[in-house]
This record gives C-alpha cells, sequence and structure tokens, in this order.
C-alpha cells in the first residue's frame, strides 16, 4: 500500500532537442512528480527521516534537468523517474515533463510526455 506524494510545477531551464538552436539557447521546462510512498513511519514519528525530504528531491530533479543535454525527452523523463527512484522510500513514480516551448510550427498549449517506473523498472 502506498500514499501518493505530488510535486507539481518544478520550472527548470534546460538545453534539451534535436535541434541546434534548442541546445544553444534553451528553453523552459516543467516537472510535475507524482511519488507512491508509505506515509506511516512518518504520521508515527513526525520526523523527516521516515519520509522522503521532497525540498531536496526537488533540487535533485532540477539539477537533472539542468546539466546534461539530451536529444529527447523521453530520454529527459527516464533520467527524473531514475532520480526519483533513487530515494529509499519511493516505491514508484509518475512523471510529466512539459516543454511548452516546443518548437512546434503551429497554436498548441503544451508539450508533456509522462512516464510511470517502478523501483525495479528504473532502469
Amino acid at each position: 500500500m502506498s500514499d501518493v506524494l505530488r510535486i507539481t510545477g518544478i520550472e527548470c531551464f534546460g538545453h534539451h532537442g534535436v535541434f541546434d538552436f534548442e541546445r544553444r539557447e534553451g528553453q523552459l521546462f516543467v516537472v510535475d512528480l507524482e511519488l507512491g510512498i508509505d506515509t506511516r513511519p512518518a504520521a508515527a514519528s513526525d520526523d523527516l527521516a521516515d519520509t522522503v525530504d521532497y525540498g531536496t528531491l526537488t533540487l535533485a530533479v532540477k539539477d537533472a534537468v539542468e546539466r546534461d543535454p539530451v536529444d529527447l525527452i523521453e530520454t529527459l523523463v527516464q533520467r527524473i523517474a531514475d532520480v526519483c527512484l533513487l530515494a529509499d522510500r519511493v516505491e514508484w513514480a509518475t512523471v510529466t515533463v512539459h516543454k511548452p516551448q516546443a518548437p512546434i510550427d503551429a497554436t498548441y498549449s503544451d508539450v508533456a510526455l509522462t512516464i510511470t517506473r517502478k523501483r525495479s523498472q528504473s532502469s
């Protein structure tokens, strides 16, 4: 049994994409996380050590987006899921990466990819 911790709207500036100008100029990426955790130990102890430190995790996710450019959003989303699953208490992670400034020659509001990974599927 797991509870769900949500962290939404993590704004990051990255240089990901297949086009040279995306790599050169960079763009906004927005990350939403849903993490499966058992909150009962933390509820009983009232101790941060018994749960996921979402502040630290958010900074780790931001760092994962803002370093080492990749071509595909699929690669980036998997990287973020891997970071989330490094936290001992995270059983599964659903990660959405929004690329609202994707280079598409049409009017649109967002491009987003969502994946779900369990601890055993992180690689």
